[in-house]
C-alpha cells in the first residue's frame, strides 16, 4: 500500500473501528501532507541562467501533478526517472519577482502536497565580484585541527564519529566558530584568503574530520557548525579584508549519503553502485594511445568503497552539481572555489560545470586540483590553453603540483648542470603551456603531503628558501595552516599526524600557543615572522605580483629572479636563492637592474648600491626591493 494512503487507514491499530471507516471515506477528499525537500533549498532572481531545477524528494513523488498555485514562474518540465521518489521539476525565472513560490503537488489518488519556495534578491554587485588573483595569498585549514571555538558541537546527537584528540584520525573538535574566532591571526599575518577542507556534513561511521565524503551538499556538517555559522564566518573575513574559497567535491560522495539508499536512477553512481576502484592513470585522458577502458577505468572508478563514485554523465546529477556551487558562491558570497579531484569527474562535465559557473560569475577564480607532476597535464585544463583535442576549459587555474615537486628537488640536490636549481628552471620555462601562468596557485606543501619542513630533512635553511620562492615566484600563493610554524611529521606520513592540531588552538593548550606566540621555540618564532614579512610583500606591492616572473638561468649554485611590472617601472623586487656562500656582482643583472640606483634588503632594510658586490651566505634566500 501507498505510504501516504497507509498513514491516513492504519497507525498500527490505534485507529478505532471507526476512526478507520472515517480515514477510509476522507480518501474521497484531496488531503494535506508537508514531507517533501527541495534541492536546492532556495534560489534568486535576476541570475544570467532564468532556469533552475529543482530536485523535490518524498514518498511516491515521482508520478505527482506540479502546478504554481503562488508566484510569478512557469513549470518547464518535470522529470521522474527510476526511483518513486524523486521528481525533477524545472521551473522558468525570467519574469519571477523576490518573494514566495508555492508549488503544490497532487498524486492520482488526489492527496495534495504543497511546498513554498523562497526566490531571493542577489546582494549588489553578486554577479561581479571579484575572485582571488596573485594579488592574495591564500591561507589552507583544516578545521577540525584549527581552532575549538564552540566545545558544545565537538559531538553531535545522530552522529557516530565522536571527538578524540588523542586518535589521529579521528574528531578533534576544531570548528567554524574557532576560525572566526582566529580572524585577527590570519590577517596580521598577511593572509588575504582562506581555504577551508570541505565544511559539509560528513556523517561517516568513522575519519569523518577531513570532510571528503559528503553526504549532504547543501549543510554544513553541525560538529564545525551551521550554514549560518558559515554565512557568519564569510561576513567577519570580509570585514577584515579576507575572501573565502570553498572546497568543493565534484567526484564521489560519502558512502552513507541519502542517494546510496534510494538512488534517482539506476546510473546515478558509477559501476553499478558497486565499488570498482580507479586507476588514478590521468595520463589516459591525454594518450593518444589510450584505449576506451583504461579512460573509463580512471574517471567511473571509486577512491575507496567508502567514496562512491558519481555519474556526471547523468544530466540531472550534472545539473544538481552545478546548481549546488551557484547556490554557496550566492548564498555564503564566496571569492573562489577549489576544486577536489578535479580531473576525475567526466570531462564534458567539467566543461559544463566551470562554464556555467563563468557565466554567473565571470570574475570569479576556481583551482581544480589536479595532481600531476606533468606541466602539460596540469596546463591541459586551464582555460585559454592550447589543448591537443580542441577541449573546452573555463576553469581559471589548477594547483601547481609540478613546481612544487620541482623546487623540492632542487633543494635536496646537488648542484650540477642537470640538478639542483635546473629542475625550477626547466619547470618554469614550460610555462608556455599555460594561458594565465600567474593565476596557478603555487604551495610549499599542502594537507595531503608531508609538510615541507620534513620533505626537506628539518632543515630550517632549506624551509627559508622554499617559502621564499612560493611566496615571491609568479602565481597565487597557497600556505598550509602550520607551515608558518615549522610543523612537521617526522617519522610517519599519517595525515592525522600531517593534520595536527594547531597549538593554542584548544582551551587546555597551555604550553605553547602559535596564535600569541607562547611556548614556540626561537626557530618556530623566526619562521613565523619570516612568513609574514614575506606577506607584508604582496600588501605593499601588489602592482608587482600582478606583473612578469624574469629569471636568469642557475649558475654555480645560484638561482636570481625578479618580479616586474610595466606598467609600473619605478620598483621590482628581486630574489637571489644560493647554496653556497659566494659573491655576486649585480652588474651581471643591469638588463633588469639598469634602470634603478639602488636596492634594499627585506631582512634587514639595508641599501646597496646596484653596482655592488654581493656577499651571502650559504643556504640562503635573500629579497631586495629594486628603485
Amino acid at each position: 500500500m501507498n505510504f501516504k494512503k497507509a498513514n491516513l487507514i492504519s497507525r498500527e491499530n490505534r485507529y478505532s473501528s471507526s476512526a478507520c471507516l472515517l480515514a477510509i471515506a476522507s480518501l474521497a477528499f484531496p488531503t494535506i501532507a508537508n514531507e517533501l525537500t527541495v534541492s536546492p533549498p532556495n534560489w534568486w532572481v535576476d541570475m544570467a541562467a532564468s532556469d533552475v531545477e529543482l530536485m523535490v524528494y518524498g514518498d511516491d513523488i515521482a508520478d505527482d501533478t506540479v502546478m504554481v498555485s503562488k508566484g510569478a514562474v512557469s513549470i518547464t518540465k518535470t522529470q521522474a526517472l527510476d526511483s518513486e521518489n524523486y521528481l525533477f521539476v524545472t521551473l522558468n525565472t525570467e519574469k519571477a519577482k523576490a518573494g514566495e513560490v508555492i508549488l503544490t503537488f497532487t498524486d492520482s489518488d488526489g492527496t495534495v502536497r504543497e511546498k513554498s519556495y523562497s526566490l531571493l534578491k542577489r546582494k549588489a554587485g553578486s554577479a561581479q565580484r571579484q575572485g582571488f588573483s596573485p594579488k592574495d595569498a591564500i591561507y589552507l585549514i583544516a578545521p577540525d585541527r584549527f581552532a575549538n571555538g564552540d566545545p558544545s558541537n565537538d559531538n553531535v546527537e545522530g552522529y557516530k564519529d565522536t571527538v578524540d584528540r588523542a586518535a589521529k584520525g579521528g574528531r578533534h573538535g576544531g570548528d567554524i566558530k574557532g576560525i572566526i574566532d582566529n580572524l585577527g591571526y590570519v590577517k596580521e599575518m598577511g593572509f588575504t584568503q582562506i581555504w577551508t577542507m570541505p565544511l559539509l556534513e560528513n556523517a561517516m561511521d568513522n575519519y569523518s574530520y577531513h570532510g571528503y565524503s559528503t553526504t549532504d551538499y547543501y549543510q554544513v556538517d553541525p560538529r564545525f557548525g551551521s550554514n549560518q555559522d558559515y554565512v557568519e564566518l564569510s561576513e567577519k573575513a570580509s570585514e577584515a579584508g579576507i575572501g573565502i574559497i570553498m572546497d568543493m567535491v565534484l567526484n564521489h560522495i560519502g558512502s552513507t549519503h541519502q542517494w546510496m539508499k534510494d538512488k534517482p536512477s539506476q546510473d546515478w553512481i558509477n559501476n553499478n553502485g558497486v565499488f570498482v576502484g580507479t586507476t588514478h592513470k590521468r595520463e589516459s585522458l591525454h594518450d593518444p594511445h589510450a584505449v576506451e577502458s583504461d579512460k573509463i577505468g580512471f574517471s567511473d572508478g571509486w577512491f575507496v568503497p567508502t567514496m562512491p563514485d558519481l555519474n556526471q554523465r547523468n544530466p540531472h546529477l550534472a545539473n544538481y552539481l552545478i546548481q549546488n556551487a551557484i547556490w554557496w558562491v550566492e548564498f555564503a558570497n564566496l571569492s573562489g572555489i577549489r576544486v577536489d579531484t578535479y580531473s576525475y569527474p567526466d570531462k564534458d562535465f567539467l566543461s559544463q560545470w566551470t562554464t556555467r559557473l563563468i557565466e554567473e560569475y565571470p570574475n570569479l577564480n576556481i583551482v581544480g586540483e589536479e595532481w600531476s607532476v606533468n606541466p602539460a597535464i596540469t596546463a591541459y585544463w586551464q582555460r585559454g590553453s592550447h589543448k591537443h583535442d580542441n577541449y573546452v576549459s573555463a576553469l581559471p587555474s589548477v594547483m601547481d603540483f609540478p613546481l612544487q615537486t620541482a623546487l623540492v628537488k632542487a633543494l635536496d640536490s646537488a648542484e650540477s648542470w642537470n640538478s639542483g636549481f635546473i629542475s625550477v628552471y626547466e619547470t618554469l620555462a614550460t610555462d608556455f603551456l599555460y594561458a594565465e601562468p600567474n593565476n596557478l596557485v603555487v604551495f610549499a606543501d599542502n594537507h595531503d603531503m608531508s609538510r615541507v619542513f620534513t620533505q626537506l630533512g628539518h632543515d630550517v635553511r632549506k624551509w627559508n628558501m622554499a617559502m621564499t620562492f612560493f611566496l615571491t615566484t609568479r602565481g597565487i600563493p597557497q600556505v598550509f595552516y602550520g607551515t608558518e610554524i615549522l610543523m612537521q611529521n617526522e617519522g610517519t606520513t599519517d595525515h592525522g599526524v600531517i593534520r595536527t592540531d594547531f597549538p593554542g588552538g584548544w582551551k587546555e593548550d597551555t604550553d605553547k600557543n602559535a596564535f600569541s606566540g607562547k611556548g614556540l621555540s626561537e626557530e618556530e618564532r623566526w619562521a613565523q615572522q619570516r612568513t609574514k614579512s614575506l606577506l607584508s610583500l604582496r600588501r605593499e606591492y601588489p602592482a608587482l605580483f600582478e606583473g612578469e616572473l624574469k629569471h636568469y638561468a642557475p649558475k654555480d649554485g645560484v638561482y636570481t629572479y625578479f618580479r616586474v611590472n610595466e606598467n609600473d617601472k619605478s620598483r621590482a623586487l628581486m630574489v637571489i636563492l644560493n647554496k653556497e656562500e659566494t659573491d655576486v656582482a649585480l652588474s651581471q643583472y643591469r638588463e633588469l637592474l639598469g634602470r634603478y640606483t639602488k636596492i634594499t634588503r627585506l631582512d634587514d632594510g639595508k641599501v646597496m648600491r646596484t653596482s655592488d658586490v654581493l656577499s651571502l651566505p650559504a643556504m640562503s634566500a635573500t629579497v631586495f626591493i629594486a628603485q
